[in-house]
């Protein structure tokens, strides 16, 4: 029987990776995400789990350790943050241009410089096109099941790609929350033993090379199968998300929306700021003001047939992103809902919010003050600034 408990984001998703007991755990702990293997390591040692932990010198060589391991046909774990994942860069791609469904526990966390630890999206979107499979949790539930989901999907027939699972850090890994764990019996059987449709290294009736040179002869070919995977795994998402609720009561999409059906104006919003917007949006709308939430869940493959539809009757909508992309016309979120967008005959009014860089609180006035900026956007039709930043001094 499923069971309430008290705990952090970070033992949530380590608790997890127990129930899953991958084969292979490479990790080189970096806060905020070090719990979740300093919590899955007592699980090692205390034999509760088969699995090999294996230590390493950097997050390149536990990046490297789990394509290796991978590779070789076993299930594949790990965890980072920040500038972990940015020493991971090279290795990532790896991992997904070999088709390698590994998972990763990814606790967002601003890059560097200047030197911060705190919670913002910096490092995940800045791997958004690396060919990882990219969930978003609001909360430490969400983290949980988001994690025993990821094997599912990345190891899908269909799919075959690593999966990136990622939550606020500090916010969610290190915060306190009543969440639900699954019986370990259900786990096991909705995740089921590891399968591949590939040979793999260790399979030495069909011997393999992996990683091969590709010049002009076959590279873009072999892009050209990532992408398609890519495609495929938005309805392996959603099909698992369904199954998933079957047994747990907890169904899963590909983003949520909170009184969005008839909204007139609309926060677009991931993580653990959709749960502040979710308090004013309730405010609103006993105030008789049409407001609404989009959240996403799924970022990569972006579903912008879908968010398209979800938004399409809306006259204003912000994105609030808590990461930049210098230089660029808005934050990553942002280009991504506007191009989804683009093709609708009448196409809502936009605006960008960057906000919460390096941990910053969002507060709820900060959340009002938006929709009140939307509230005159729809009336007036004109916006002060398409771009800017909150949250900051003046």
């Amino acid at each position: 029987m499923p069971k309430k408990v008290a705990m952090t984001g970070n033992v949530a998703v380590a608790n997890a990776m127990r129930q899953i007991n991958p084969d292979v755990c490479a990790a080189y702990p970096i806060t905020p995400s070090t719990e979740i293997v300093q919590q899955f390591s007592n699980f090692v040692a205390d034999g509760i789990v088969d699995t090999v932990l294996v230590t390493v010198e950097s997050e390149h060589s536990a990046m490297s350790a789990c394509i290796g391991a991978c590779a070789a046909g076993g299930r594949v774990m790990n965890a980072t943050s920040a500038n972990g994942l940015a020493l991971m860069w090279e290795m990532l791609y790896i991992a997904s241009g070999n088709r390698l469904p590994i998972i990763l526990s990814c606790v967002n966390r601003a890059l560097s410089a200047p030197i911060n630890i705190h919670g913002d999206h910096s490092d995940s979107m800045g791997a958004r096109d690396s060919g990882w499979i990219q969930l978003y949790a609001e909360n430490a539930q969400e983290a949980y099941d988001n994690t025993i989901m990821a094997p599912r999907i990345g190891e899908h027939f269909d799919v075959r790609l690593p999966v990136m699972s990622c939550m606020d850090g500090f916010i969610i890994s290190h915060s306190i929350e009543n969440i639900e764990l699954l019986d370990d019996k259900q786990v096991k059987d909705f995740i089921g033993p590891y399968k591949s449709n590939v040979p793999t290294l260790l399979d030495i009736n069909n011997p393999v090379t992996m990683g091969a040179l590709h010049l002009q002869d076959y590279y873009i070919e072999s892009k050209r199968q990532q992408h398609e995977a890519m495609k495929k795994a938005k309805k392996v998402v959603i099909d698992v998300g369904k199954e998933y609720g079957k047994f747990s009561g907890r169904t899963y999409g590909l983003f949520e929306e909170y009184k969005l059906k008839d909204a007139d104006i609309a926060l677009v919003v991931l993580n653990s700021a959709a749960g502040t917007a979710k308090v004013v949006v309730d405010e609103l709308r006993k105030q008789g003001i049409k407001a609404g939430l989009l959240k996403p869940r799924l970022f990569r493959p972006f579903p912008y047939l879908e968010v398209a539809n979800a938004l399409k009757n809306c006259t204003a909508v912000c994105v609030m992103d808590r990461a930049d992309s210098f230089g660029g016309a808005g934050g990553p979120l942002f280009t991504e809902v506007r191009s989804a967008l683009y093709d609708l005959p009448a196409r809502p009014l936009m605006i960008n919010k960057i906000y919460g860089l390096g941990g910053r609180d969002l507060g709820l006035e900060d959340v009002r003050k938006v929709y009140r900026e939307l509230v005159k956007l729809a009336e007036s039709g004109k916006a002060a600034k398409l771009y800017e930043y909150i949250t900051v001094r003046d």
